[in-house]
């Protein structure tokens, strides 16, 4: 049956544009279009349709495979839309104090007094359009413009949890301390983000919220705690030296876009899963993702362990050899290959050398990490903090019991990591590659982009001859992807990886295909990329509706 309803009338979308391989961007006339297009992809879901991301004058849909989207950019062409259907949500009331340090720019700003912009804000039903920044920033438009403010011309660093804010045409609530550049002008105790909560967004899109007024903020506590290796004496591994950062992940979650959670996961997921079938796991158990080496753990009970990903030098050394700093002495020891499982009996000490090429590892160890899932995954998010924190000196990793087979797996071969060479990307063009001129996207792709010790798991820092915009202005908030070359003014790219956020208001002129991800995951800091246009690779062509 279909799932939306095909029309002779005249089309409703302005444009159908590919964001890489495993999405496209609908672009509107307006919010109320957003708003109805979000209504009818959550009611009446598309074959393949993951999660829909609205934004300010965009609602991205992220498909299962390059083939779903596909057919997904081709149904929406011809979609008519119609209003949404009325929530059926309970009104969320949010009581403030209205004491912010930007109250009275707002005031003099909207030509109201201090009380009038109190009375404006009190005095209509705002609506949850969209969310992303954080997970539970929720972006709410009101009943009207009357408190339409731009943002601060300097942003602040940090923001409390817990600020009231304009910004724009809408109103938010900062969930966690935050830089940001919204107008302050109030404060409320309300948990907008709750990890013990069975919601944690205190207000979802489609919401209705009021702002009550009162004297006195008061704060409900929150028993969530985010779950951090170190608290089980059971079987597993003790840290004795995490590297550089070392980290839980598994294959990500799925699916809590429209609430500003990212999927985070392993970023070479093909190492994740190859060290998983090595050792009898099931491919989405979690295991450690470590960068650049360093790390050194010790078992606690007989472990089965598979190391993948960058080639190096893996050295078990037994008991006697540990030190009482929390490390492991130099000495003799035996060594065991990459991508083979091996036995680490109880008190054996595992080091990892730097890597020859390539910049991350895997560690999986036989049952996987048992640490609790968040939102379905054991990955850490490093961006939003969600999930386990990263490992330290003395944490203990427990060993579980999801294993898929009965036996462990034989040695495989490892592809080729990147090392000193260039490493070539793939990259679908736009969905804003239109702001640019020819010349621009001819150096995008013709030049060798250095990546930066600023990188980290959210993006990739490039440095190289910048990128000059043809276009002047700012792009409105829309959704984004791992994968995606966002261009911040000063013209040089940011990579958006695994835990990156869900929008963004710099224009993204092209995206890396999902498959070439994971070698992306590899280059090291002072490695070298260079993108390469694969337009035949788009899931639909950019389809313009309106004239």
């Amino acid at each position: 049956m279909d799932t939306v309803t095909q029309t002779a009338a005249p089309r409703k979308l302005r444009s159908v544009r590919p964001v890489g391989t495993r999405a496209v961007l609908v672009e509107l006339d307006d919010l109320q279009e957003v708003l109805a297009l979000q209504d009818l992809l959550n009611r009446s879901p598309l074959p393949g349709q993951v999660d829909v991301l609205a934004a300010a004058e965009t609602v991205m849909v992220v498909g299962e495979s390059a083939s779903a989207t596909r057919a997904i950019g081709a149904r929406l062409q011809d979609v008519e839309l119609t209003p949404p259907e009325a929530a059926d949500s309970s009104l969320v009331v949010i009581e403030t104090v209205y004491d912010g340090e930007d109250l009275a720019d707002v005031a003099e700003l909207t030509g109201l007094s201090v009380d009038g912009v109190v009375a404006v804000h009190t005095g209509q039903v705002w609506t949850v359009a969209f969310a992303g920044f954080a997970p539970g920033f929720g972006y709410m438009v009101g009943e009207n413009q009357a408190l339409d403010v731009p943002r601060r011309s300097s942003p602040r660093t940090a923001v409390p949890a817990g600020s009231v804010a304009l910004g724009g045409q809408y109103s938010a609530v900062y969930p966690r301390k935050s830089p940001g550049g919204w107008q302050l002008i109030g404060r409320t105790g309300a948990r907008m983000w709750d990890l013990d909560r069975p919601q944690p967004a205190l207000v979802r899109p489609g919401d209705r919220v009021q702002y009550r007024a009162v004297r006195e903020v008061v704060t409900a506590p929150s028993a969530a705690k985010t779950p951090e290796a170190g608290e089980s004496d059971g079987p597993g591994l003790r840290v004795l030296n995490p590297g550089a950062q070392s980290l839980i992940q598994d294959l990500g979650r799925k699916g809590f876009g429209p609430l500003g959670v990212s999927a985070a996961g392993a970023l070479d997921r093909a190492s994740l899963r190859r060290g998983n079938r090595l050792v009898g796991n099931p491919s989405s158990a979690a295991a450690i993702e470590t960068v650049n080496g360093g790390l050194v753990v010790e078992a606690v009970g007989d472990q089965v362990i598979a190391v993948t990903g960058a080639p190096t030098t893996l050295t078990i050394q037994p008991p006697s050899w540990v030190d009482h700093d929390g490390g492991a002495r130099q000495g003799a020891g035996r060594t065991v290959a990459m991508a083979t499982p091996f036995a680490l009996l109880d008190g054996e000490v595992l080091s990892l050398g730097a890597p020859d090429s390539g910049f991350r590892n895997y560690v999986a160890i036989r049952g996987g990490v048992d640490v609790p899932e968040v939102l379905g995954s054991r990955s850490s998010d490093t961006m939003s903090g969600i999930g386990p924190a990263p490992l330290r000196i003395g944490s203990q990793v427990p060993a579980g019991g999801l294993t898929a087979s009965t036996v462990v797996g034989s040695p495989e071969l490892q592809p080729d990591f990147p090392g000193t060479d260039v490493t070539v990307l793939d990259v679908v063009p736009g969905p804003r590659a239109d702001w640019f001129d020819q010349a621009a996207i001819d150096s995008l792709y013709s030049q060798e982009w250095l990546v930066t010790p600023q990188s980290n798991r959210v993006g990739m820092r490039l440095d190289g001859t910048p990128l000059q915009r043809a276009r002047q202005g700012e792009l409105p908030s829309e959704g984004t992807m791992a994968g995606a070359v966002q261009m911040p003014p000063a013209g040089l790219p940011v990579l958006f990886l695994a835990d990156h956020p869900i929008t963004g208001g710099y224009p993204v002129i092209g995206v890396v295909v999902d498959g070439h991800l994971d070698r992306a995951a590899q280059v090291p800091i002072g490695g070298r990329i260079r993108f390469r246009p694969v337009p035949e690779a788009s899931p639909a062509p950019t389809i313009s509706s309106k004239k």
